[in-house]
C-alpha cells in the first residue's frame, strides 16, 4: 500500500480563498474589515518568521493586520496594558499573542487577559469551556486544521475510531473535543499510556502531537488508516544542514497508511489558515452577524 499524501498547502489555499471571499462580502455589505492584532515579545527568530507569515496571510485575505513588537525586557504590566487596550478597541477583532514569551513573563496570565471573543488562538479558558460544552466559541487553530484535513479524506468521521497521541491544552485536548463533536470514538494517549503501539494499531484516524521525532513507526499503524502528523522536529540533515520531520516515521507509515500528512506541508499551513478563519468569525460575531459560510 502506498499512502495518499494529504496536501495541506492546497487545502489551506482553498480555505484562504473562501475566507477572502467572505472578507470581501463583509466589507461590501457591512463596511467591516477584519483586523488581527499580533503581539510579539522579544527576538525569537522562529516566532518572527511565523508572525511574518501570518501578516502576509491576513493581507492576502484582504484583512488588516497590526504587529505590536515589544522588547524582551517588557514587563508583565506593560504587556497586560497593551492587551487591555486592544480588548477595548472596537476596530480590532482578533488578538494573537505569539508564544513562547521571554523568561519572566507569565504567558498564562497574558492569555487569560485577552477578550475571549477576540482570542483567535482559542486558548482562553472560557473558549476551552465552550468547546467542551459544545457551545459556540473560537476553537484552537491546529486542532481545527486537523479536522479539516481528516475530512478531506473522509466525508464523515462518525463512528470511526480516533486515537490522539498527546494531551496538551493546545492540540491534544481540544482535538479530542472536536472529534467527539464529529461523532468519532476517541482515545487520548500520552506518556503514561501502556502499549501505545497496540492502541495506535486500532485507530482508523491517528493524530500525533507529542514532539518526538519519528516516534510512531509504520508497524504501529492500522493498514489503511488516516494519519495526521502534527509534529515539527528539527533534526540533522545533509551537508550539515537541518531538516524538519514529524512525530511519525513518514517513509514507514507511507507503506501502511491509507492517507498521511507530510511534514512540512501538512498541518502547518492549516494552522495559519485557521487563524484567518477565527479572525473572520470574530469580526462577524462582533457585528452580531451569523456565522460566515466558510
Amino acid at each position: 500500500m502506498t499512502a495518499t499524501i494529504i496536501d495541506g498547502k492546497a487545502i489551506a489555499a482553498a480555505l484562504r480563498a473562501k475566507i477572502a471571499q467572505a472578507v470581501r462580502a463583509l466589507a461590501k455589505d457591512h463596511g467591516i474589515v477584519p483586523h488581527l492584532a499580533v503581539i510579539l515579545v522579544g527576538e525569537d527568530s522562529a516566532s518572527a518568521v511565523y508572525v511574518r507569515t501570518k501578516t502576509k496571510s491576513t493581507a492576502d485575505a484582504g484583512m488588516l493586520s497590526t504587529d505590536h513588537r515589544l522588547p524582551a525586557h517588557t514587563s508583565q504590566g506593560a504587556l497586560l496594558a497593551l492587551i487591555e487596550n486592544l480588548n477595548a478597541d472596537p476596530g480590532v477583532h482578533g488578538i494573537l499573542l505569539q508564544l513562547p514569551l521571554p523568561a519572566g513573563l507569565d504567558s498564562g496570565a497574558a492569555l487569560q487577559a485577552i477578550d475571549p471573543d477576540k482570542d483567535v488562538d482559542g486558548f482562553h479558558p472560557l473558549n476551552a469551556g465552550r468547546l467542551a460544552s459544545g457551545l459556540p466559541g473560537l476553537v484552537p487553530c491546529t486542532p481545527r486544521g486537523c479536522i479539516i484535513l481528516a475530512k478531506s479524506v473522509h466525508a464523515s468521521l462518525a463512528g470511526m475510531n480516533a486515537a490522539v497521541v498527546g494531551r496538551s491544552n493546545i492540540v491534544g485536548k481540544p482535538l479530542a473535543q472536536l472529534l467527539l463533536a464529529e461523532n468519532a470514538t476517541v482515545t487520548i494517549a500520552h506518556s503514561k499510556t501502556r502499549d501505545l503501539a497496540a492502541l495506535c494499531r486500532r485507530a482508523d484516524l491517528l493524530f500525533v502531537a507529542i514532539g518526538r521525532a519519528a516516534m510512531i513507526r509504520g508497524e504501529w499503524i492500522k493498514p489503511g488508516a488516516t494519519v495526521i502528523d502534527v509534529g515539527i522536529n528539527r533534526v540533522p540533515g545533509e551537508a550539515g544542514k537541518s531538516r524538519l520531520i514529524g512525530d511519525v516515521d513518514f517513509e514507514e507509515a507511507c507503506s501502511v497508511a491509507g492517507a498521511i500528512t507530510p511534514v512540512p506541508g501538512g498541518v502547518g499551513p492549516m494552522t495559519i489558515a485557521c487563524v484567518m478563519l477565527n479572525t473572520l468569525r470574530a469580526a462577524y460575531a462582533s457585528a452580531g452577524l451569523p456565522e460566515p459560510l466558510v
